[in-house]
């Protein structure tokens, strides 16, 4: 099975420690060889030199196998110590210092690290002053200014690595809600084809083995049973076919009528706050799941369109049931919005009312939207019914 590509968080961070790695061994290796050549306490310094690269090393290996900021907090101590010592026997490890600082800001805390980051300043400031005896301009500036630029590399790293973890974390609830909204699609679709296709012809099927059983009753025994053993493998036919149906609408429709999806729709909308009703107007008769599924959305979006833009109190749901037609409609009393101007971040982006048009014009409904500046909504969803054999 192959890998996912590495996070780009995840590349940077590799590079940051890859650079600070090779940062600490060439400043060490270069204050061992001065230190070298000035014939200054060489044994003990290579001594303590050796000892730290396998502390550092000892770090690395134990990053690798169990990453805890307790026991990074316990390694950069002892790295600290090895520094102190190393800057004591000679002035040319004071510069490992910078090292220290991004590891100090990478490691610890973020209210730890500068603090700890302005008490190694200071040390290091110590280090150059007191063998010279006094304070110069470089010994000072030179440490300050390390840990200044280590302070901002690292606050600009973690901030762009919080960035980069939340985008990727929008970018994954994207995705996953694109795949989810493809699958409900593409069951709807099927449902739709399935009703439209299949549906209609095996119906058509039973009607005609019933019409022509009606007008053969004289036919022979033999002829007539096959006949029955054919409408009755029809009509299972049609019924496994309503039942894939069934099984592929939305979950609110699974096994209820629209009329009860849609009440938990409105009690869904109440638990957030917006106070909505519904009211069923007519008769109920069942409906082909292309149209209950249609209807469904329509609702849904003009409630979650109600909530999220309108800036509404109060909405009201309305499911009418003519003879030959059942609607769905949904006022409010927001803020109202011309329905001919672009959307805007205030008023959506459009993209909820244009999928609902296009599902009602799929099942042969159309939709109207009447708005304005501080007069609420209103939207009606219409779908002419033919009734199913």
């Amino acid at each position: 099975m192959d890998r996912p590509p590495p996070r780009p968080a995840a590349v940077t961070l590799s590079l940051l420690r890859q650079a600070e790695h090779v940062l600490f061994a060439v400043l060490l290796v270069v204050g061992a060889v001065r230190t070298a050549r000035s014939g200054g306490h060489t044994v003990a310094v290579l001594a303590v030199v050796a000892a730290v690269a396998v502390w550092y090393l000892l770090g690395i290996v134990l990053a690798r196998r169990a990453p805890a900021r307790g026991v990074a907090g316990g390694w950069f101590a002892g790295l600290t110590a090895g520094w102190i010592v190393l800057a004591v026997l000679s002035v040319d490890f004071v510069w490992l210092a910078f090292a220290l600082f991004l590891l100090a800001m990478q490691l610890l805390p973020p209210r730890v690290g500068p603090p700890v980051v302005a008490v190694l300043t200071v040390v290091a400031i110590a280090a150059v002053a007191v063998p010279a005896g006094k304070l110069t301009a470089p010994s000072v500036l030179g440490p300050v200014i390390g840990a200044a630029v280590a302070v901002v590399i690292m606050t600009v790293y973690r901030n762009q690595r919080q960035l980069l973890a939340e985008l990727t974390a929008a970018q994954d609830q994207l995705a996953a809600a694109q795949r989810e909204a493809g699958v409900l699609a593409e069951r709807e679709r099927l449902a739709g084809e399935i009703h439209d296709t299949t549906t209609q012809s095996v119906s058509a099927i039973v009607l005609l083995l019933k019409s022509a059983a009606g007008r053969w009753p004289d036919a022979p025994p033999a002829a007539r049973e096959q006949l029955d053993a054919a409408i009755e493998s029809a009509q299972v036919a049609l019924e496994d076919s309503r039942r894939t149906i069934r099984a592929l609408t939305p979950a609110a429709l699974a096994g209820r009528p629209l009329t009860d999806a849609l009440g938990q729709l409105v009690e869904d909308a109440r638990r957030l706050g917006l106070d909505a009703h519904l009211t069923v107007d007519g008769t109920p008769y069942p409906l082909a799941t292309p149209a209950a599924v249609a209807l469904l959305r329509a609702g849904q979006e003009a409630v979650a369109n109600v909530r999220a833009h309108a800036g509404a109190g109060h909405a009201e749901l309305t499911l009418t049931f003519h003879p030959g037609a059942v609607s769905l409609d949904v006022v409010d009393d927001g803020r109202g919005f011309d329905p001919g101007r672009p959307r805007s971040g205030s008023t959506g982006t459009g993209l909820g009312l244009s999928t609902m048009r296009r599902r009602l014009e799929a099942v042969g409904g159309t939709l109207v939207i009447e708005s304005g500046a501080g007069q609420g909504t209103a939207l009606s969803a219409r779908i002419p019914i033919e009734e199913e054999p």
